[in-house]
C-alpha cells in the first residue's frame, strides 16, 4: 500500500491561501463591487456544495478535539464533572484487545479516522503540494497511531467529518476514531470515549483588524458572532449570555457545520467576529492578514482523540501511543513543523508548545 492510497476517500475544497482571501476581502469593502461580490458568493456557495461530499457512509466500514489557570468561563454542563481531561484509561499493552483485533482483521487493513481537511496546519490539503496528501499536526498524530496499531503509518482511510458530526460519526461506527481538534468536556465524555489530552489551548475571538472588538467582553454588544454547530465555542457563547459575561445584545445565532465556514462569513461581512479555539484562530489569522486575534484566551481547551464508548482496548492503545509520541520527540517535532510558525512569537513560546500532562482515572 502506498501513501497515496490512504487519502482517496474524501473530497474537499483546497484551503484558501493568504493572497486569495486578502484580495476577496479588499474587493468587497464598501459593497461597491458587484462583480467582486458575486465572485465571493460563488466561492462561499462552492464550499457549501462541497460539504455534503465529505460526509462518510456507514457501509464504508466493517460492520463490527493555553496553559492551566487561564480559564474564566466554564463549559456548559461543567458542573456534572471535574477535570474531564483526566478521565481517560491508563495505557496498556497488547492483551485483551477485541477492538484493535477487529481493525487488524479487516480485509482492507486500514484505520478509519475522521479528520478535518480544511484547517490550516492541523488537517488540510496544500494546493502547492503535488502529492495531494493531507497534512498537519492532527494528521501526523493519525499516522503515528496507525503505525503503532498496524505497523504501517500509511494504513489510514481518512474521512472528512464536519464539526457538527464528530460525535455522530463515532456513535454510528462510520469511523474508528476522530482526530479533529476535539475538546474533551463533561457533556462529551457521556457520549464518546476520549484519550488523554494531546494538546491544550483556549477559546479566543477572531475579528477584522479594523474592528472595535477587544475580546470576549462588552465590546461584543450588538455584534454578530459566528461559531460551529456542536462546538464548545457555541456552548461558551450561550453560557456567557446567561451569566452576564456577554451583553444580551450579542447575536450568537449564526452557526455553521464547519468551523472554517465562520471565517468565510467574516470575510463576507455577514458576521462581526468568530469564536473558536485560539490554536485554530491563529492559523486562520495566518491565512488572512485582514483579521487578527482579539483579547486573550478565556477558557482551557484540551484536545483528545475521540472513540466509541466501550472500546477500552483502543483507548488504552491510543494512550500508549501518545505517551511514546511525546517521550520520543515526535510530538515536539510535529509542533515545530506545523504550529510554531503561527502560535509562537519570536522567542516567546505559546503555552500550547508544551504537551499537557496525562492523568488517568
Amino acid at each position: 500500500m502506498n501513501a497515496r492510497e490512504t487519502t482517496n476517500s474524501y473530497q474537499t475544497a483546497p484551503t484558501p491561501t493568504r493572497g486569495v482571501w486578502h484580495r476577496l476581502r479588499t474587493s468587497t469593502r464598501g459593497w461597491g463591487g458587484v462583480v467582486a461580490m458575486a465572485t465571493v458568493c460563488a466561492l462561499a456557495l462552492t464550499l457549501a456544495l462541497l460539504l455534503p461530499l465529505t460526509q462518510p457512509k456507514s457501509q464504508d466500514i466493517d460492520a463490527d478535539t493555553a496553559g492551566q489557570g487561564v480559564t474564566s468561563v466554564a463549559h456548559a454542563k461543567a458542573e456534572d464533572c471535574e477535570n474531564p481531561q483526566d478521565q481517560s484509561l491508563a495505557p496498556s499493552g497488547g492483551d485483551g484487545t477485541p477492538t484493535v483485533d477487529a481493525i487488524k482483521a479487516r480485509k482492507d487493513r486500514r484505520l478509519i479516522v475522521g479528520v478535518d481537511t480544511n484547517s490550516y496546519r492541523w488537517g488540510y490539503l496544500d494546493p502547492n503540494n503535488p502529492s495531494g496528501e493531507l497534512e498537519g499536526f492532527d494528521i501526523d498524530l493519525v499516522h503515528r497511531i496507525a503505525e503503532d496499531i498496524l505497523g504501517d503509518r500509511d494504513a489510514v482511510q481518512f474521512k472528512a467529518i464536519p464539526t457538527s458530526r464528530r460525535i455522530e460519526a463515532i456513535q454510528k461506527g462510520e469511523v474508528d476514531m476522530v482526530v479533529r481538534t476535539m475538546t474533551i468536556n463533561c457533556s462529551r465524555i457521556k457520549e464518546v470515549a476520549f484519550s488523554a489530552p494531546y494538546f491544550v489551548t483556549g477559546q479566543q475571538i477572531l475579528a477584522p483588524k479594523t474592528s472595535t472588538i477587544t475580546g470576549y467582553d462588552k465590546s461584543l454588544a450588538d455584534k454578530k458572532v459566528c461559531s460551529a454547530q456542536g462546538s464548545t465555542a457555541y456552548d461558551n457563547l450561550e453560557e456567557g449570555r446567561k451569566n452576564g459575561d456577554l451583553p444580551d445584545s450579542t447575536d450568537i445565532r449564526t452557526t455553521v457545520p464547519n468551523q472554517l465556514d465562520c471565517l468565510v462569513k467574516l470575510q463576507l461581512g455577514e458576521v462581526d467576529a468568530v469564536v473558536t479555539d485560539g490554536a485554530l484562530a491563529a492559523s486562520q489569522a495566518a491565512q488572512d492578514p485582514a483579521v487578527e486575534l482579539k483579547g486573550g484566551l478565556f477558557t482551557d481547551e484540551y484536545y483528545g482523540v475521540a472513540m466509541k464508548r466501550g472500546s477500552d482496548d483502543l483507548v488504552r492503545q491510543v494512550n500508549r501511543t501518545l505517551e511514546n509520541y511525546i517521550e520520543d520527540g515526535g510530538w515536539k517535532a510535529s509542533y515545530e513543523k506545523w504550529l510554531h510558525p503561527t502560535m509562537d512569537q519570536g522567542d516567546k513560546k505559546s503555552a500550547s508548545a508544551t504537551p499537557p500532562e496525562a492523568r488517568y482515572k
